[in-house]
């Protein structure tokens, strides 16, 4: 009886191993594929002169007097973002006394390109500005193209007139001006388009007029400019 036992107890042993072999075989050998996808987003970096201020000065002369005109540095504007941008360009102006900024007379010529304009060119351009101011006394001229023209190949001009005499008030201390139509919404003005990697150089010529009274000596003009850029996509605003 041990025996047999035995016997009955090792063949049940050996079927549950074969049947487990059995079993632990036919897990591989099932024909199997497999395919993965991942995503990932990098979001977009609207950004002007890599998030830093222009070191050049818009104007900055003493001992200015009644008929000068005064030109400053060229303002360089880039586009070191990765997507193309609308700009929005806003000159400030301020006296440090209650008198009229319109007695000092503003115009800029503005230069979009994306390689540096030559050394002629930017002499040429400067000449354009300097016609805004044409005459002796420096008569403001109406020579002011709103109208992007090519002065050189791959190099575009616009320049503009701020305290013309549609622009006139009697507003005191301070003013402030869009510049290039369609600036508000950075919509309907080409010039103001910067693409990635393109730069506009802006210069500013500014005179007092020679009509301005005794209550100006001593008196300190301000200007401040800011450029915001915003994305193209429908319904994007300035920050």
């Amino acid at each position: 009886m041990k025996i047999a036992k035995a016997k009955k107890v090792l063949l049940g042993t050996t079927l549950a191993g074969a049947i487990a072999v059995s079993a632990s075989y036919g897990t591989y050998s099932w024909f199997t594929s497999e395919t993965t996808a991942k995503g990932e987003i990098t979001n977009a970096l609207v950004q002007l002169n890599n998030g830093e201020d222009i070191n050049e000065s818009i104007v900055a002369v003493k001992n200015f007097a009644p008929s000068q005109l005064i030109f400053g540095d060229w303002l360089t504007i880039d586009n070191t973002g990765t997507v193309d941008t609308f700009l929005q360009a806003k000159l400030h102006q301020s006296l440090d006394k209650p008198l009229s900024v319109d007695t000092y007379k503003v115009g800029y010529v503005a230069l979009k390109y994306k390689v540096k304009p030559t050394e002629e060119v930017l002499k040429a351009s400067q000449i354009k500005l300097k016609e805004l101011f044409k005459g002796t006394t420096n008569e403001v001229t109406r020579s002011v193209s709103d109208e992007p023209v090519e002065i050189a190949e791959g190099v575009e001009i616009i320049t503009g007139y701020l305290n013309s005499s549609e622009l006139r008030s009697a507003a005191t201390g301070e003013k402030e001006f869009l510049l290039g139509d369609g600036a508000e919404s950075g919509k309907g003005n080409k010039f103001w388009n910067l693409k990635t990697n393109e730069y506009i150089d802006l210069s500013f010529g500014v005179k007092l007029d020679e009509a301005a009274t005794n209550e100006y000596q001593g008196v300190t003009y301000s200007a401040n400019l800011s450029v915001k850029a915003k994305q193209k996509d429908d319904g994007a605003l300035y920050e």
